[in-house]
């Protein structure tokens, strides 16, 4: 019986890490035919760390980032968080919209629905590898994207679920546009109700 996100096992964590791994090709083959480019990405590394850490781990907490957040109801309820840093929105706006060097703070309609497009393909990818593996039925809300600095980005998902834990499970790894190398730095928040549904689904003790 897990009662804390500590509680999850190796062997629960090395499952979370395949699920990351199938969404991740999933998400490569979508990405690359939405942007039109040979899109790559690596093995995820999966890790339980509290708020803090888990911050420092990301970078700057003043560095001005976005994120698409989605909310997850059904058997898994939590949220997921995608942060996207500068480098990855000027790929994706590069190759989509044919424009340079997006302005984070002024991002126009068509930027905006690029980039939530983007999340929720590796969102989802993950979701319904979640889904496949898991025989779990989970329902996404509709994303949303927000714009700020990391530390007030990294602050939503703990006023949202840090009733539930003081925790987060990051999930992390690289990937390469066109050649170009870059972080996916990922954040999954399950109630401990969820998590205890997902490791007896997936058959871990």
């Amino acid at each position: 019986m897990i009662k804390r996100y500590e509680d999850i096992s190796v062997n629960g964590l090395d499952l979370i890490r395949e699920i990351g791994s199938i969404g991740n090709g999933t998400a490569a083959t979508a990405l690359s035919s939405m942007l039109n480019a040979k899109v790559r990405m690596s093995l995820p590394n999966v890790r339980v760390m509290d708020f803090n850490a888990a911050q420092a781990s990301l970078g700057d907490p003043e560095e001005l980032v976005a994120a698409v957040l989605v909310e997850l109801v059904g058997e898994i309820e939590g949220i997921m968080l995608l942060l996207l840093k500068q480098e990855f929105m000027d790929e994706v706006a590069q190759h989509l919209l044919n424009q340079s060097n997006v302005d984070i703070m002024q991002l126009d309609e068509m930027q905006t629905s690029a980039l939530i497009e983007c999340g929720n393909i590796m969102i989802s990818s993950f979701v319904n590898a979640m889904t496949a593996l898991a025989n779990v039925e989970i329902q996404l809300s509709v994303p949303q994207i927000a714009v700020n600095m990391l530390g007030g980005i990294m602050s939503m998902p703990m006023a949202m679920m840090g009733y539930h834990s003081d925790r987060i499970m990051l999930i992390t790894g690289e990937f390469r546009i066109d050649g170009k190398e870059m972080n996916s730095d990922m954040l999954l928040m399950p109630d401990v109700n969820s998590l205890n549904v997902l490791m007896k689904k997936l058959g871990v003790s």
